[in-house]
């Protein structure tokens, strides 16, 4: 059975901390708790060297039931009570091969990275829900190691786990890992025209197909026209997917 270590790899074991690095993080969480206030999305910071939790938000999409202070005090506990046991050993898979990937950036670049994926949570009430994690660092030590990292959860916008992909920040590319294969592979960020954009933009306000049209100066047909590539391009089936998916995925 696997233990709460094995989500901490080999590659990036941390025996201590130097004064020079722990001054990065002096009242950091003040900012974090902050942002955690203005957002639906659940917020949550890993210490790779305490190996658990140093914040949990209030935010209850990942609490499962529990309190963000019961969350923190389980640590990656949490995950074995939480996570269906087929998305447990998923979560051990994309630790291995997101650490493995980290190794091979330049240590200059490596903040610049985010891995997402998505696994099911499992509430006290044994429903599950699908969740998107993306995960990026906040602090490294100055060997290169990751000393704390800030994730992100929202609903998933695809249908099953996995999906597990690596950005880089300014960059119109991303990685995506084959599972069967054991590979990744680079592909380009979807592109979105300016007119999928405006029609995502005012869809997140609630604007129906009508007042879209009126808004941008064309007929409802044509805004119908624009949904359906939309959906096509994203490969999903409503709009309500197609903005979870283009948040997610940073395209507006």
């Amino acid at each position: 059975m696997p233990d709460v270590d094995d989500f901490f790899s080999f590659l990036n074991r941390i025996d201590n901390v130097s004064w020079e690095d722990q001054k990065q993080a002096v009242n950091y969480l003040e900012s974090i708790d902050a942002f955690a206030r203005t957002t639906y999305k659940s917020l949550y910071v890993i210490d790779y060297k305490k190996k658990g939790f140093d914040y949990v938000s209030d935010n209850p999409l990942f609490l499962c039931g529990n309190t963000a202070e019961e969350v923190k005090k389980m640590g990656y506990a949490f995950y074995f009570k939480h996570v269906i046991e087929q998305d447990l050993n998923l979560l051990l898979k994309i630790n291995t091969i997101g650490f493995e990937f980290y190794e091979r950036v330049p240590l200059e670049e490596r903040k610049n990275y985010t891995i997402s994926y998505d696994f099911h949570l499992i509430n006290k009430a044994g429903q599950k829900t699908l969740i998107n994690q993306k995960m990026t660092p906040l602090f490294l030590t100055t060997e290169g190691k990751l000393w704390k990292a800030i994730s992100i959860v929202s609903l998933s916008s695809e249908n099953k786990s996995g999906n597990i992909r690596v950005y880089k920040k300014g960059e119109n590319r991303v990685f995506n890992y084959d599972l069967e294969g054991g590979f990744w592979k680079e592909t380009e960020i979807v592109k979105l025209t300016s007119r999928e954009k405006e029609i995502l933009q005012h869809s997140t306000r609630g604007y129906t197909i009508n007042e879209i049209a009126e808004a941008i100066f064309v007929s409802p047909d044509t805004v119908k026209f624009h949904r359906k590539k939309l959906f096509e391009k994203l490969g999903v089936a409503n709009i309500s997917e197609a903005i979870a998916y283009a948040t997610n995925n940073k395209l507006i």
